[in-house]
């Protein structure tokens, strides 16, 4: 798998949006998320952290089986520890909240399990998302991100309908801006590290990079040569993907742009994607 670093693609005017956005998944993680520290197996962190973590989750992640059946569990987790007849464990109890399967597709989006799953969501995000951005319009841009966030989920659970573990991750989304630039900018240039005993650095063409990157989630969605593919959700980033692809699809070269703001000029021959 090849990482990319930087596109050769300046845009033409400040990708606000994406700069939230990214701010906003940030702050989840170090400042709502409980226990990030851990990890989702517990390993890392106590067993109260574990609990407290996974009572988090199961109110604010999307679950595939509430997402269609839209029923709560009769029991959750508390985020309390006790001692069973298997030795210590999570607290379990009715939920006390209220929980919107419908809202919690939103939620997660901005829940990430670890570093690695922030910072790799986040990479790709920076890289691909300011283009998309500058397309499609601020507004447009936003309303086009969830939207492949919650298409991602849903297409996720609907070939999962029974399956109860949390969904988190920014991943969806960022599957419908990867699919979007592969439309609109199929040409432009990336360069990427490919790990080949180094990291030798490649600039490509962004169909073999955003191409070759759907073809491994779209292998690993169908199990081939995957180890523990049940831990990452591959199917929602094919649906994402797929979703991004026929959104952008009218805005392929050819049709106009968004209305340049005025005064960036400047900014037109200088910006860059770092």
């Amino acid at each position: 798998m090849v990482i990319p670093v930087h596109d050769v693609n300046p845009a033409r005017r400040t990708p606000w949006v994406t700069y939230a956005l990214l701010a906003a998944n940030f702050v989840a993680f170090l400042f709502l998320t409980p226990g990030v520290a851990g990890s989702l197996t517990g390993s890392g962190g106590s067993l109260a952290e574990f609990c407290h973590l996974q009572a988090f989750l199961d109110q604010y992640a999307a679950v595939p089986r509430e997402l269609i059946h839209h029923q709560l569990p009769r029991l959750v987790p508390t985020g309390g520890t006790g001692v069973g007849p298997q030795g210590p464990g999570c607290l379990v109890a009715p939920p006390d909240y209220d929980k919107s399967p419908e809202l919690s597709v939103l939620t997660a989006m901005f829940l990430h399990g670890g570093w690695l799953h922030l910072l790799g969501n986040m990479l790709f995000l920076w890289i691909f998302g300011n283009n998309i951005e500058d397309r499609m319009g601020r507004l447009r841009y936003l309303l086009f991100y969830l939207l492949c966030g919650y298409a991602a989920a849903y297409g996720f659970a609907l070939t999962n309908t029974d399956a109860t573990t949390p969904l988190i991750g920014a991943s969806g989304a960022i599957a419908g801006v990867l699919g979007a630039y592969l439309v609109l900018y199929p040409k432009a240039r990336v360069w990427v590290l490919v790990p080949f005993l180094i990291f030798l650095p490649l600039r490509l063409p962004a169909w073999i990079v955003l191409g070759l990157w759907f073809v491994l989630q779209a292998a690993y969605s169908a199990g081939a040569g995957v180890t523990g593919a049940g831990t990452v959700a591959y199917a929602a980033h094919v649906v994402g993907f797929v979703v991004g692809m026929l959104i952008a699809w009218p805005l392929k070269p050819g049709t106009p742009p968004p209305p340049e703001p005025a005064g960036i000029l400047f900014g037109r021959q200088t910006r860059g994607n770092w």
